[in-house]
């Protein structure tokens, strides 16, 4: 009797330990609306921010491809496993390969090579690396009390789905989106799985591709963002609002809007069947398609604010704009809520300048919302002042914005720039802390008699070593540097925040986890 007891008390403690919220970072952003806003983490804030020290770093058996080396990682905590409960992250290598890491030990829990079929016709470079290039995303619950599985596509265009606990296949690995394409961050709401593709990297298509994980055997859904070019390449792939409208934005292309042709636009896709609902196009889309300033390396964020739904979106241009969630454009298509004066781009040029890569956006205590922008680049010099610059910033900086109201229509109001970053990664928010990577990559993507530059040239003349920072989420003033810690630097990569915890990977390999002092 006594021992049943036992048993009893065992399982329902156990049960209840489960069913904790915990501060999981399950896909890129943290969340389907790419919000890049940690609101569950609490050990972390404006206080703890200044202790931020190496806890471990962990090389892994990665070769990088190209440019492409780890992905961002994720994280999900409190997994049961044989050996004890377990906070986890999931990293993906360029390599076709996947990680689980016990992150109080900074050791592999497991790791898996995926079995690759085929080749591609393409040769590899960095525009089509032949790699692994998505970030996973995780999926708790639905298949058994605390089970969580892991989705990832690998470099043949095949969908894994792994069990979290010993990386075995929850199923047969299944063909998601053409082999050796060039596709980006999973995300994941009600059971269906998204990603983007671009570059059209082995006569791939551009577009968005869906998956009802529920339907295994319902065929894969797929809407093409243009005959040409019109490529979806912001890292974070697509946002998904509460509502299940899926949003993007698209490169550079031909526009035709009687066929569909929506280059250098922003699209709202329905989760369903992804049919399209609404688009916005900027007035000067011409402009921007000739220049080469896509719209499609930024993936716009959802969030509430008073009695809109307000997608935030941004491209090289240095331009940011604000559209109504329910109407992107208005009537015509070419009107939103906001858009901003040049922040970015005086040179106009279409590397290394400009909004790149995701934003973050958050609500403080007081209830203002703010958003903030990964800006390459020194401002325009005739951006608006900004109300506090923490120094000059000629290579790029987070600019941290206040959402406001006038006259009855939501705007930016610009409130800082932060310290000089050397090419920052899409930021995260946490607590009235903004935490970013400077990433030191070189991203210039000609030489001077205008060949493109190889993997090789770019990856062996970075212009610096990737550093992660954190920043008042008010004022910008810096909380935080890991200084010369990470010796390489990080392409195309992005934060996790769980637990104290703050993940950053480089193109060396090294995984890093930077923790609160107690």
């Amino acid at each position: 009797m006594r021992s049943r007891f036992v048993i009893a008390l065992s399982g329902a403690a156990m049960i209840g330990a489960v069913l904790l919220p915990g501060a999981d970072w399950l896909t890129f952003g943290g969340d389907p609306q790419r919000s890049g806003w940690a609101q569950k983490e609490t050990r972390l804030n404006r206080d703890t921010a200044k202790s931020l020290a190496l806890e471990w770093k962990l090389k892994l058996d990665n070769a990088p491809k190209e440019l492409n080396s780890l992905m961002p990682p994720i994280v999900v905590e409190q997994v049961y496993t044989p050996h004890g409960v377990k906070d986890v992250v999931i990293e993906a290598g360029a390599s076709d390969t996947l990680f689980a890491i016990d992150v109080d030990r900074g050791k592999v829990l497991w790791q898996k090579k995926f079995e690759i079929e085929g080749q591609s016709r393409q040769k590899p470079h960095w525009l089509c690396p032949n790699a692994l290039n998505d970030t996973p995303v995780i999926e708790k619950g639905g298949r058994g009390l605390g089970e969580k599985t892991v989705h990832v596509i690998s470099s043949d265009g095949k969908l894994h789905s792994l069990n979290v606990i010993n990386g075995e296949d929850r199923q047969p690995p299944k063909q998601f989106v053409p082999p050796f394409s060039k596709n980006w961050s999973l995300n994941l709401l009600d059971g269906v799985l998204y990603t983007t593709i671009s570059q059209g990297c082995n006569g791939a298509k551009s577009g968005v591709y869906a998956m009802d994980l529920r339907d295994p055997e319902r065929p894969v859904r797929f809407f093409q963002s243009a005959p040409a070019g019109g490529g979806i390449w912001g890292r974070a792939g697509a946002a998904v609002s509460p509502e299940g409208v899926v949003f993007v934005e698209t490169g550079d292309g031909p526009y035709d809007a009687a066929q569909h042709k929506f280059p250098d636009s922003v699209l709202a896709l329905s989760a369903k069947d992804l049919r399209l609902l609404d688009y916005y196009t900027p007035a000067n889309r011409e402009w921007i398609t000739k220049k080469d300033l896509d719209m499609g390396n930024t993936t716009p964020a959802v969030f509430p604010f008073r009695q809109w739904e307000l997608v935030a979106a941004a491209g090289k241009e240095g331009v940011i704009y604000l559209l109504d969630a329910k109407s992107l454009g208005g009537s015509s298509h070419r009107e939103p809520l906001f858009r901003s004066p040049l922040y970015l781009n005086e040179d106009v040029d279409f590397a290394g300048r400009g909004v790149w890569g995701a934003f973050a956006t958050w609500q403080d205590g007081q209830g203002a919302r703010w958003l903030y922008a990964p800006a390459w680049g020194p401002l325009h010099s005739e951006a608006p002042k900004f109300a506090i610059r923490n120094g000059e910033a000629p290579n790029g900086s987070i600019l941290g914005f206040r959402v406001e109201e006038k006259d009855g229509k939501p705007q930016l109001a610009p409130a800082w720039v932060s310290r000089d970053m050397n090419v920052p990664e899409p930021p995260v928010v946490v607590n009235g802390v903004v935490l970013a990577v400077s990433s030191g990559e070189n991203v210039r993507q000609l030489d001077t008699e205008g060949h493109l530059l190889t993997s090789e040239q770019r990856a062996t003349h970075p212009t610096g070593h990737a550093t992660l920072y954190a920043f008042d989420a008010q004022t910008g003033k810096e909380l935080f540097s890991s200084g010369d810690t990470m010796p390489s630097f990080t392409h195309f990569s992005g934060l996790a925040v769980a637990g104290g915890r703050v993940y950053v990977s480089n193109y060396d390999g090294t995984l890093y986890a930077f923790g609160v002092k107690d």
